[in-house]
């Protein structure tokens, strides 16, 4: 036997050992159906993906739905469901294990089915939306009637031919499949796009609504067990008959509709009446009526003879009548005597009161109380011209004394003004003249020590970028750009450190140049 480290064969790595191992599996097996019981999910995640194990008695395997099969998954995985799982058996290098990748999922035989449906349908009827209180009565006659079904089979053809026989109603078809993985989406699509229709128009909302489908296994109808159409069938608005498969096939959207037809032709039925029963019923009624009025015409018309037959003669009932219309007449005629009597004596005590308050009588007073008001003013006036002229002439007198005074006081004041005018025009002159030699005097200054005179004696202003003086090297980068300010312009350059022993002093010397010239 050869010694295992002996041997020749090469190494391989953890890598290559799982990748080959990845391959055999793939290549081996492919894709598989697989029967277990769905335990330990979790997902969706939130990348999308699911993640659970099947298992049987004595084994079980990894599983993984990808986030886009998992989309477009019919059945769900669930806790518990005994499932059969069509995928890719492949490993998993991180872990060194293997794993199926679900690509179809269904439940295992019709145990599975029935009670995923009985727990799907106790969760609905929590929910309330079997109650029968909220279900609707269907209109007797709808104008408009809204079938969901496919467009291919038997059972649109069925439903029209039903209805056209009792009733010719107008009929709105939404074409839906229902079977396959995308037939309950569609379903409930339909219903909603149905009660989305407008109330008026062409195309108006019908008034009731047919989900129809032939008979089939529970697996071919299963999409109307589907939660979202059975949500749909509850929320819908206009009143929803079901008829699904045969008499005997109950689905989940049976218990949400507002009634359930034992078949499609059936759901027709109850949709619409029998037009020619509608027709004979409005005849009898019509027959019953006609005749329910002569009876009662005759009875009335006997009722009325014999009324007249009790009626007394016309002129017993009018005569006493007319000996008290005299009495009220003759009675009449007295008080309106009396009332016109009255009436013109009153009339005569109005007309005595009126003349004396006419205007004419009242004008007369007025102008009689207005001559002995003028008079009385006239009085007034000339006592009154004889006081206020002597007070007149007092006051003139007055007023002439004053008036001199007046002129001599203004005469004073105005040699006093003018003398006030001239002093304050000299002492205004001499204040101007002192400001301005010492304004002269600072000019002087300012030209003799200002820094431009510096920069004429052979000086330099150094700045840096930012226009600020620089007084010490050390504040100088080396590679600093620089301004160099003379008496006659300015210069840029560039600042570097001098190492040659020969040019210190003059780099010395020309740096105090620098700091001097800082200085101003």
């Amino acid at each position: 036997m050869q010694d295992p480290a002996n041997s020749n064969a090469p190494p391989l790595s953890v890598s290559e050992l799982s990748a080959a191992l990845k391959r055999t599996v793939e290549d081996r097996f492919g894709f598989v159906r697989v029967r277990g019981e769905i335990s330990n999910y979790r997902g969706p995640h939130s990348s999308g993906h699911a993640y659970f194990c099947l298992k049987d008695q004595s084994a079980r395997i990894d599983a993984v739905i990808w986030k886009g099969v998992f989309a477009r998954l019919k059945t769900k995985p669930q806790e518990g469901l005994e499932v059969i799982a069509t995928g890719k058996v492949t490993t998993h290098p991180g872990k060194s294990t293997y794993q199926i990748i679900v690509e179809a999922l269904e439940p295992a035989g019709i145990g599975a089915l029935m009670a995923l449906v009985e727990e799907r349908r106790r969760n609905l009827a929590a929910e309330g939306l079997f109650d029968e209180a909220r279900k609707r009565p269907l209109p007797f006659l709808p104008g408009c009637i809204g079938i969901v079904t496919s467009p291919t089979g038997a059972v649109i053809r069925d439903i029209l031919h039903r209805i056209a026989e009792r009733f010719p109603r107008h009929v709105v078809v939404w074409p839906v499949r229902v079977q396959g993985e995308t037939s309950a989406a569609e379903i409930a699509a339909a219903i909603d796009g149905l009660n989305a229709l407008p109330e008026r128009g062409s195309s108006r909302r019908p008034d009731v609504i047919i989900v129809a489908r032939g008979g089939g296994s529970l697996e071919d109808l299963w999409s109307f067990n589907e939660e979202i159409v059975v949500r749909a069938a509850a929320r819908s608005l206009v009143p929803l008959i079901a008829a699904v498969g045969h008499e005997t096939d109950w689905t989940l959207i049976d218990h949400a509709a507002d009634l359930r037809a034992p078949t499609p032709t059936a759901a027709a039925e109850k949709a619409v009446p029998v037009r020619s029963e509608l027709a004979g019923a409005l005849a009898e009624l019509g027959r019953r009526h006609g005749a329910a009025a002569l009876r009662g015409l005759d009875r009335r018309r006997g009722d009325f003879r014999a009324l007249v037959r009790a009626l007394p003669q016309s002129d017993a009932i009018f005569a006493l009548r007319r000996q008290q219309l005299d009495n009220f007449e003759s009675r009449l005629n007295g008080v309106r005597l009396r009332l016109r009597n009255r009436a013109q004596l009153g009339l005569a005590r109005l007309s005595h009161r009126l003349a004396q308050q006419s205007p004419f009588a009242k004008m007369g007073r007025a102008v009689e109380r207005l001559k002995a008001l003028q008079q009385r003013l006239e009085r007034c006036r000339t006592v009154g011209h004889d006081g206020r002229k002597q007070g007149l002439n007092h006051f003139v007198a007055r007023l002439g004394g004053s008036r001199a005074a007046r002129i001599r006081f203004v005469c004073d004041a105005r040699v006093q003004l003018k003398g006030l005018a001239d002093r304050m025009k000299h002492g205004w002159d001499a204040r101007v003249a002192a400001r301005q030699a010492h304004v002269n005097g600072l000019e002087k200054l300012l030209c003799s020590l200002g820094y431009p005179q510096v920069l004429a004696r052979g000086f330099a202003l150094v700045r840096d970028r930012d226009r600020k003086p620089l007084r010490r090297a050390a504040e100088v980068a080396d590679g600093a750009h620089l301004d160099i300010e003379f008496f006659d312009g300015h210069k840029t350059a560039v600042a570097t450190t001098e190492n040659a022993p020969p040019l210190k002093r003059a780099a010395s010397r020309g740096q105090r140049k620098r700091e001097q010239g800082s200085l101003f």
